[in-house]
């Protein structure tokens, strides 16, 4: 759960990414190579991916992080993060991935955002990306922080930097996607980033 107690610390070493998202492995390798982690992606470890039966973002989070670290007996960082968009009642949400189907097609997935804003002829195309951080220990302790960046939605797409939604957000104060964007300029504004912040803070 989400608290303000202090935590366990959480050791530089080996630390798994509990993700399969290539995308988001380069985001935290890129967040965590500097603070002295190893970070080792549960796909490199063949592990499996947990039904996400969460109705939060914290929720998936969780479960993720415990089942990696529960199966590789080392501490595990889990990402889970979407789009929520105002005119839709803050979908796709939790289900921002599934939107882009099996195949993980994010065009598609952008398309279909797209649609469902004209279809509700939405004025406003105000939306946020939420990013649920969460740190699990083998012994079962969850530690989750919640990080998140407003904007809004563009049409078309632009750029092919990042991945999943980021073509089509653009961050409050900003003229240019995430997907134009360099990483590094998204790494310091992004959700995750603002969710990693309060990590570091915390357990750091």
């Amino acid at each position: 759960m989400t608290d303000s107690h202090p935590h366990r610390k959480l050791q530089p070493g080996r630390l798994i990414a509990a993700t399969h998202n290539q995308g988001k492995v380069r985001e935290l390798k890129d967040l965590l190579e500097p603070l002295g982690f190893e970070p080792i992606s549960a796909g490199d470890l063949n592990l499996e991916e947990p039904e996400e039966t969460g109705l939060t973002f914290e929720e998936n989070a969780e479960l993720k992080a415990l089942a990696a670290a529960k199966a590789s007996g080392s501490p595990a960082l889990a990402d889970d993060s979407g789009l929520a968009v105002d005119a839709l009642n803050g979908a796709p949400g939790i289900y921002s991935a599934r939107w882009a189907g099996e195949s993980k097609d994010f065009n598609l997935a952008m398309e279909k955002v797209n649609q469902a804003l004209e279809d509700e002829k939405a004025a406003e195309r105000t939306a946020r990306f939420v990013c649920a951080l969460s740190v699990a220990w083998p012994d079962g302790e969850t530690v989750t922080f919640r990080g998140e960046v407003e904007g809004e939605l563009v049409w078309p797409p632009r750029g092919s930097n990042g991945f999943g939604y980021d073509a089509m957000f653009v961050a409050k104060g900003e003229t240019i996607t995430f997907g134009e964007m360099e990483p590094a300029r998204k790494h310091a504004m992004s959700h995750r980033a603002n969710a990693f912040k309060l990590l570091t803070e915390a357990l750091l």
